[in-house]
């Protein structure tokens, strides 16, 4: 008897647990998200060390004032390194998730490591050679110099001139007053002449001005111009810019001017509406589940009967896709996941591009307007939406995309779930940096980006990671699209031959993953919450 009430008590304590953690992880879930960045990034900064070391002359200095470094000042290369603690209970990750931390060497054999980091070193030195050029150079304004110049702003183009503008010269009264200007990669000459004012130089890379008169002088360096001699498409000329006892530098920026791409949207409807058929162009990838892949298009046609649908498809024995408005294109057998939509999204001739994955299902709640409207009206690139599972949950899994410098075996990826803030003006919408598996974009800057075609099966973030300081990415959670059912394909008893083969092929390790983010993009580690 005592054994039964004891068992009872067991019972009843048990479900009082487990309906206090549903309730804990409703609350979580309906709790409106802060628009801030997630607290896990406080500790991914380590600049303020580099810094101080940068002023090393300062410390040797006899004014040198005494400092002390605070103990959370971060070290000067980051460390591969998660959460230590993990919360033991049910469902704990649900509240608490926790990080991980994956080092990426072991991709390798112990073997061809060296060898692979002998070539990842040689490719990321040429990398930083052809992408830093003297605008990387940093150059601090001297305070209280009686030189007037301008820190940043001034452009040419190759082998091109313009006029430097807002130079002058401010000093107390002298005898005689002197400057010069000397350049690396162009001339100085003059727009026009000024009395009173001796020029040596015009036509050269240096060039000196004296005069008497202050204001004369003033006035004539209104007039210098600059001319870019020696041709590089996109790089600086660092100009040196000097009186007597004070010198200055700053940049000329030397580029080709932007040259636009535009896209022809169409007609305009007559309430000003968008034509979504002449401005977006859906392009998805396909393999082997071509009964999924109807249904999407059946789904699309329901609401956007006229709007253009790409399918790239490398099965080993391709099914051709006919209907109006559809673009059919077969690849090799396995070619994979990024390569299909490097070929899909190289076909869009639309101004923005939706992907969607071959399993989808649009609803009521799939509409693209929105995504057009926060495009057309911020300066996003790319926005994604909410998918929902069969199951009735909706995900968006936005994710902060940032990397931490770190020594000579490579630098620190870190992925946090989370948002940056609000997009103003447009309610259920965020900024971020990576967005779930449906999304539109700018077709132009999604090609810029481009996907890598050695990630096969599994890659998504990937995108995202090459895209980061590129794409301005935002996310929708009032844009949703349905996913179809992945429970009676997973299965064994409800398995087709089909699913079978998709399942053989589709889930693999991540091994790839880890080897293309050690080499290609220069990392040791990769820190994520999920």
């Amino acid at each position: 008897m005592k054994v039964n009430m004891r068992v009872q008590r067991v019972k009843v304590l048990m479900t009082f647990v487990i309906f206090g953690l549903l309730v804990g992880f409703l609350i979580h879930i309906w709790t409106p998200s802060v628009p801030t960045v997630t607290d896990g990034q406080r500790r991914l900064n380590s600049t303020i060390k580099k810094l101080l070391d940068r002023n090393e002359q300062l410390r040797n200095s006899k004014t040198t004032v005494l400092y002390r470094l605070k103990e959370t000042t971060a070290q000067n290369e980051c460390v591969c390194q998660g959460d230590a603690w993990h919360l033991n209970v049910p469902f704990g990750n649900l509240f608490f998730p926790r990080v991980g931390a994956e080092e990426l060497r072991p991709a390798f054999s112990a073997k061809e490591l060296e060898e692979i980091k002998k070539r990842r070193r040689h490719e990321y030195n040429n990398y930083v050679s052809r992408s830093h050029t003297a605008v990387n150079l940093l150059i601090i304004a001297e305070a209280n110099i009686p030189l007037q110049y301008p820190t940043q702003g001034v452009e040419v183009q190759p082998k091109k001139s313009t006029l430097i503008p807002g130079l002058a010269l401010k000093v107390k009264s002298k005898r005689v007053y002197r400057v010069n200007l000397t350049a690396s990669m162009g001339t100085f000459d003059v727009a026009a002449m000024v009395d009173e004012v001796n020029i040596s130089g015009e036509g050269k890379m240096q060039m000196i001005l004296s005069s008497p008169l202050l204001p004369a002088l003033n006035r004539q360096l209104e007039f210098i111009t600059y001319t870019n001699t020696i041709f590089h498409p996109n790089t600086a000329d660092i100009v040196q810019f000097g009186t007597d006892g004070y010198q200055a530098s700053f940049t000329i920026k030397i580029r080709h001017k932007n040259i636009p791409k535009l896209y022809d949207p169409g007609p305009v409807g007559p309430k000003g509406e968008y034509n979504i058929s002449t401005l977006v162009t859906i392009a998805t990838k396909t393999f082997l589940r071509y009964d999924k892949l109807q249904d999407l298009i059946d789904s699309i046609r329901q609401f956007y009967p006229t709007i253009t649908i790409i399918i790239a498809d490398d099965s080993e024995h391709p099914k051709p896709v006919t209907g109006p408005y559809i673009e059919y294109y077969t690849m090799p057998f396995k070619k994979g996941w990024f390569a299909g939509r490097n070929l899909a999204i190289s076909q869009v001739t639309t101004k923005y591009v939706l992907w969607v994955d071959d399993d989808f299902i649009f609803t009521s709640s799939t509409r693209l307007e929105k995504m057009v409207d926060v495009l057309e009206n911020t300066s996003l690139d790319l926005v994604g939406g909410a998918v929902r599972e069969v199951t009735g949950y909706t995900a968006t899994y936005c994710h902060i995309i940032s990397t931490e410098k770190g020594g000579e075996d490579g630098d620190c990826l870190h992925m946090r779930r989370g948002f940056y803030h609000a997009l103003k003006g447009f309610p259920n919408c965020v900024v971020t940096d990576a967005v779930i598996n449906f999304f539109m974009a700018r077709t132009d800057k999604v090609q810029q980006v481009g996907f890598d075609p050695r990630l096969a099966r599994v890659a998504h973030l990937e995108f995202f990671v090459d895209g980061l300081g590129v794409l301005q990415v935002g996310s929708c959670s009032d844009v949703v699209v349905s996913h179809a059912s992945k429970i009676k394909g997973m299965l064994p008893w409800g398995q087709s031959e089909t699913d079978k083969a998709y399942s053989k092929f589709r889930y693999i390790n991540i091994s790839n993953q880890n080897a293309l983010f050690y080499f290609k993009n220069h990392f040791k580690c990769l820190t994520s919450n999920g």
